[in-house]
């Protein structure tokens, strides 16, 4: 029964060598101790690999092996497949090897702790030879001054001396607390929101509207309200602890509050007139447009974005 059982193309390569190593030495044992293999472990695989072909690999006889005609046909094309596969894992190898040193970054706090962090360890596993120095903030750094590499940010970029490497949007959606939502209750039109608090947002100190909101209605056409606020943070996990606290709604990228909402912590509101989707890229000078191990990372943080905001 076990002989029936799918392989997985690893499997069936492994049988592809072992097959090749018989046939050229026209002997199981031979080929087993070439192969440093049990002979019973040798003359399994050929026989799973006949059995999932559907035909007879090699002639057996107590004094040699030697192919079939259908083994004959196999035999160059197993060659091939073993020997593309050897050299995908030298290239890949190879890649890991000039990935190395340090490499400075600066995230946004919780696209730091929420996203990067915990999918790290299969980065650095792929890569064993790199290093990271992360920093985590949502105000804009100086990237040739405090000596970053790279830089993810969230929304439109501001510095046109940097190269922005787009890596998509993130959808944005409006929420409120069940406490704040006890004493307001939801707004069901953006012409409501004179009635409500929102927590603003001020990461800049030259931001001038730090709670104002942005609402996009069905047709499509931007809104932009001004909204009264009793609280100015200037950190997004502050702006995310006075919304749960009941002190005024905000405005969130979906995949950070995905959790909240999903156990009832806070609750979206006016979902037909969201804030317009968030631009999210990589910014880095253009003195680092070459260096493999950015290149590296840029690539796998470009993955890990495509499934977590999916």
């Amino acid at each position: 029964m076990a002989e029936q059982k799918t392989h997985s193309m690893s499997d069936r390569v492994h049988q592809f060598r072992i097959f090749i190593q018989v046939a050229e030495m026209g002997s199981f044992i031979g080929a087993a101790r070439a192969l440093k293999l049990p002979p019973a472990n040798v003359s399994a695989a050929i026989r799973l690999l006949e059995n999932e072909l559907g035909v007879r690999l090699l002639h057996r006889t107590t004094r040699q092996v030697k192919a079939t005609q259908d083994g004959e046909r196999l035999l160059p094309m197993a060659r091939k497949i073993a020997s593309d596969l050897d050299d995908i894992y030298k290239a890949l190898k190879a890649d890991q090897q000039t990935i190395s040193g340090k490499l400075n970054l600066d995230v946004p706090n919780r696209i730091a702790s929420r996203m990067i962090a915990p999918a790290l360890p299969s980065f650095l596993e792929m890569y064993p030879a790199l290093e990271l120095n992360v920093s985590s903030s949502d105000r804009h750094v100086d990237l040739l001054k405090e000596g970053i590499d790279c830089v993810i940010r969230v929304g439109a970029p501001h510095d046109e001396s940097l190269i922005c490497r787009p890596l998509g949007l993130l959808e944005m959606v409006n929420c409120a607390s069940p406490k704040y939502l006890e004493e307001h209750p939801a707004p069901r039109h953006p012409d409501e929101l004179i009635k409500h608090w929102a927590v603003g947002y001020q990461p800049f100190a030259n931001m001038h509207h730090p709670a104002e909101w942005n609402c996009i209605n069905m047709p499509g056409s931007l809104r932009m309200i001004p909204m009264a606020h009793r609280i100015v943070v200037n950190n997004v996990e502050s702006y995310l602890a006075c919304c749960k606290a009941g002190m005024g709604m905000i405005q969130m990228p979906r995949f950070d509050v995905r959790h909240l909402l999903d156990n009832g912590e806070l609750v979206e509101v006016l979902h037909d007139w969201p804030a317009p989707p968030m631009p999210i890229a990589a910014l880095y000078p253009y003195r680092n447009q070459r260096l493999p191990r950015m290149t590296a990372f840029i690539d796998w943080f470009q993955d890990l974005l495509n499934r977590t905001v999916a």
